[in-house]
């Protein structure tokens, strides 16, 4: 196997675990978020989160919320960009994905911020934030870097 194949392969697992723990925090996340605002009697967050969770206030968790989503979505970039480096070569993605996740980030922001004219932007800007989280971009390099070797036959 080619070095370019196994530091990808190491990337995009990277990526997929980093979704996994990303899951997993936003689940509970939004469980503890529910118990807080809604005055459940049952806490179906894990106990592990709620340990953490327990003292913190919905506000509190709200701005957590946006922060760990901020820090997803830069570690996701940061993986899109080191994988462009091994399947494309070198920097010259690097400006265009940051750009790209610029883009997308203002876009989804944007979208967030009109749902509450229009409620349907709301699940348009979220899906879009998904987006820059998970392991779609480095999918979408992945792919790029395919066509980009056919056309060099």
């Amino acid at each position: 196997m080619k070095r370019a194949d196994l530091l990808s392969i190491l990337l995009l697992s990277a990526a997929i675990g980093l979704g996994a723990a990303r899951e997993f925090i936003f689940v509970n996340l939004n469980y503890q978020l529910d118990f807080l605002l809604n005055q459940r009697t049952v806490n179906y967050a894990h106990s592990v989160f709620r340990a953490w969770a327990d003292h913190q206030s919905a506000d509190q968790l709200l701005r957590a919320k946006w922060a760990i989503a901020a820090g997803f979505v830069l570690l996701t970039m940061a993986l899109t960009i080191a994988l462009a480096w091994v399947r494309l070569g070198g920097y010259r993605w690097t400006r265009t994905i940051l750009l790209s996740f610029l883009a997308l980030g203002a876009l989804a922001l944007t979208l967030h911020a009109l749902s509450t004219i229009l409620p349907a932007m709301y699940h348009v800007s979220i899906a879009l934030l998904h987006g820059l989280q998970y392991p779609v971009p480095l999918l979408i390099v992945w792919m790029m870097s395919w066509l980009h070797s056919a056309s060099r036959r």
